[in-house]
Formats: C-alpha cells, sequence, structure tokens
C-alpha cells in the first residue's frame, strides 16, 4: 500500500428513506448524476487517494451490489497489490449474525484487517456524494500525532442537529462530540469519515464486543469512549462539495446541483475522475423536432420531445411532444408522446 492505509467502506444501508428506489437495491447501489451508482464515489475516492486495498461491507439487498463492487478493474485497484474485497456478514464459529452497527461491522472483520496488516485503517460511508484527497487527510493525521481524525463539515447551525457534532479547541482538537444533539453547541458535522490507527481501534472494537449494553456504533460507542479515555481525536475540515442523498428530496437537489455552474463537484474534472461502469449501448439520438437544453443526457437516449434542466441516464427515450423539466431520469426510461414530467425522479424501467 503506498500510504500503509486501507479503506473499510460501510455499504450496507437500506435507504428507506428513498421508498421505492431502494426496494431492490441498497442505498450505494442507488444511481446518480446521469451515469454513475452512489459508491462510485468513495471507491474512486480511494483510487484516486492511493488507497488500494478497500474492502465493502455489505448487507441489505447485497447480490448486485456485491457484484458490482467486485469488478475492481472499473477502478483501477485490479493490480497485484490492490483490490475491492466484498465483505458481507458470514458464519463463523461463534455463530451467523448480521452487522449490528457500525463498529461491529469493523469488529466481524477483524480477521481480514489483520491479514492486510495496515498502520491505518479509513473508515468511510458507501451513501454519500463527495470528491476527498484522503491522503491529504492521513497527511494531517501523522502531523498532529492523532489516535483517531474525523472529517468535519460546516453546516448551517439550524440543521447541525441531523449530525454528529463536533466541539473543537483552538487545534482542532475535539473536545466534545455531541450524536444529533437538540441543542449543538458548534456547526462542526461529522462526514462519517475517519482514520484510526489500528491497532488502537482493534482494542476498542474488541472491548466494545464485550459490552452487553453497547450499541456497537462508532457514533454513539466508540467515539465517546475514546474522548473519556483522553485520546488525541482531531477534526479534519473539509470545504468541498458533500451531500448525503438519504431522502427523495436531497437525491434529486444533488443531481439538479450538477447543472449550477457553480457546483464545486465537477465531474469533468480529468485531474480526480469519478470511475463507473461502461455501459455498452447506442449513441444518444436528438430528433429533428427535439429541443433539449441545459440537461445531461447519457449513451442511447432518444430524445423528440422537450427537455429542460434535467439528468438522463442512459437507454431513456421521449417521445414527440413530450416534456421533461427539473427531473431525474433513470435508464430505460420510456416517456411516452405529450407526457409531461416536471421536478420528479422517474425509476428505472418505468413506462410514463
Amino acid at each position: 500500500m503506498r500510504n500503509n492505509m486501507m479503506a473499510m467502506i460501510l455499504a450496507g444501508g437500506r435507504g428507506s428513506r428513498l421508498l421505492d428506489l431502494t426496494k431492490n437495491v441498497a442505498k450505494p447501489a442507488v444511481y446518480y448524476g446521469g451515469k454513475y451508482r452512489i459508491i462510485d464515489f468513495p471507491l474512486s475516492n480511494c483510487a484516486n487517494s492511493g488507497v488500494e486495498v478497500v474492502g465493502v461491507l455489505t448487507q441489505y439487498e447485497s447480490v448486485f451490489l456485491n457484484s458490482y463492487c467486485a469488478q475492481d478493474q472499473r477502478w483501477g485497484l485490479d493490480t497485484k497489490d490492490s483490490g475491492v474485497y466484498v465483505l458481507p456478514p458470514r458464519e463463523k464459529d461463534s455463530g451467523f449474525g448480521l452487522y449490528r452497527g457500525t463498529a461491529d461491522a469493523i469488529t466481524q472483520n477483524i480477521d481480514f484487517i489483520d491479514n492486510v496488516d495496515p498502520e491505518y485503517v479509513l473508515i468511510l460511508s458507501g451513501d454519500h456524494i463527495y470528491k476527498m484527497d484522503y491522503a491529504k487527510m492521513l497527511e494531517f493525521h501523522q502531523q498532529h500525532q492523532a489516535d483517531l481524525t474525523i472529517a468535519v463539515l460546516e453546516v448551517p447551525l439550524q440543521e447541525a442537529s441531523r449530525f454528529g457534532i463536533m466541539v473543537t479547541n483552538k487545534e482542532d482538537q475535539i473536545v466534545e462530540f455531541q450524536e444529533k444533539p437538540e441543542k449543538p453547541s458548534s456547526n462542526l458535522a461529522s462526514m462519517g469519515i475517519y482514520i484510526f490507527n489500528w491497532k488502537l481501534l482493534r482494542k476498542y472494537l474488541t472491548d466494545d464486543e464485550k459490552n452487553e449494553k453497547s450499541s456497537h456504533d462508532f457514533g454513539k460507542d466508540i467515539i465517546p469512549t475514546m474522548l473519556e479515555e483522553k485520546k488525541r481525536i482531531f477534526a479534519y475540515h473539509f470545504k468541498g462539495y458533500w451531500k448525503d442523498v438519504g431522502t427523495i428530496t436531497s437525491l434529486w437537489q444533488a443531481n439538479m446541483d450538477l447543472l449550477d455552474e457553480k457546483n464545486k463537484l465537477d465531474l469533468s474534472d480529468n485531474s480526480w475522475k469519478i470511475y463507473t461502469e461502461d455501459v455498452a449501448t447506442t449513441p444518444q439520438f436528438i430528433g429533428r423536432e427535439a429541443k433539449v437544453c441545459h440537461s445531461f443526457i447519457n449513451q442511447g437516449c432518444v430524445i423528440d420531445g422537450t427537455v429542460k434542466d434535467s439528468v438522463m441516464f442512459n437507454d431513456v427515450v421521449v417521445g414527440k411532444k413530450a416534456l421533461v423539466r427539473d427531473s431525474v431520469i433513470f435508464p430505460e426510461v420510456k416517456i411516452g408522446e405529450g407526457a409531461v414530467i416536471s421536478r420528479a425522479i422517474i425509476g428505472q424501467g418505468v413506462d410514463i
């Protein structure tokens, strides 16, 4: 490993607030941005940051996500010393059990991490949209001789109660952690991105496993315990675009953000590519009477109507005199002649 750090991506989320969009797939496998899936972002960030060994911990509706993430060549993680390893719950001598929390998911895979033998472990969520250089975060972690570094983002104070909130001193050392507080003391929100020293984390995980009162969660158990024991925990400030697409509205807004000329995510930036599957389909076709304005149109689309301020995945058909505006259209959708779609997300394969 180029920086002696491996990553573990927590990708077992049900994503129930996304309603029917996650009825048959896990939240990290949900479509985004005209050609991507949400899981492409942490995986691409790992590849671009030089993190060459990545474990993906899956659980809910894991069949598709397992096969998708196993194609590690998509992210350039298929060399001799790299790889993406899919880690669903498995049966052991102690029995079979689902992951009980974020910390328990890592605990159940201690043997896998020990086999890699990293100095540092990067813990990530599999369902956030952002670009981030984890190597710079590791440099910060090393410079501050931290036991744990947590990536944080400034959020509006009125929204802070939705997040884990950090209170820091002048040196960015975290002195208090509040898990979704009713009256937050700061606006520094946890991004769910952690760098731990592995030997220390291993000890906390094994102790937590024995605690019958624990919920086996990083935010509720591991981090508060480390704070109580005066471990060196620091906040790493992130300034770029970050979105938790946990609801229909936030997923729709994140797609609309791509159409903003000032959008910080910039998917066309070749210096930090987001890698994904290459869909084998026909070129897009724009008909003689079609009108397309300020939209993402992917391969295989056939547009005979009007499309404005929208994001379209592959193989979408828009009939004559149909109007699509301010919408996100998933793959293989057929929009009939004269139909009007406004401010909507249309799921894969739907006929309108």
